[in-house]
């Protein structure tokens, strides 16, 4: 094998690794409280330089209001499920964080700032809400 083919060789198992270091993907929300999945969500790039999360499915085994309720700007009585979550995170200039960003909560209606962080090589999720100096972080994984 010549040191060409074996560098490429070597370089291409690589770019998996180096793709997970972003927030882009399908992950799994997990419950605070139980430590249960609660859904599925897909993050992409919606074409404006920045990243926006819908939720693709409910994990939840009993059964919560469909639609939220409680949210107050466009998506108020939107079905919970196909719900955009987040909008507008882009990626900051000197490391693996998005923010800027948006991140709704459809169970309280409240709306976030935003950081997004990959950790554990991109398996998992960082997602930081925040008012103020107030936040909240929970751990995604991602859905493989």
């Amino acid at each position: 094998m010549n040191k060409t083919f074996a560098s490429l060789f070597l370089a291409a198992l690589c770019l998996p690794a180096l793709a997970q270091m972003t927030p882009a993907g399908l992950w799994r929300s997990i419950d605070d409280n139980t430590g249960e999945a609660k859904a599925e969500i897909s993050i992409k790039d919606n074409g404006k330089g920045g990243l926006n999360g819908v939720v693709e499915r409910s994990l939840l085994k009993t059964s919560s209001e469909p639609n939220c309720s409680l949210c107050t700007d466009d998506r108020k009585d939107k079905p919970k499920v196909g719900m955009e979550i987040i909008r507008g995170a882009v990626k900051a200039a000197s490391e693996d964080i998005w923010e800027g960003g948006t991140i709704i909560d459809p169970e309280n209606g409240k709306v976030y700032k935003l950081r997004l962080t990959p950790i554990e090589g991109g398996k998992k999720l960082q997602v930081r809400g925040y008012i103020g100096p107030f936040y909240r972080n929970q751990v995604w994984q991602r859905v493989q």
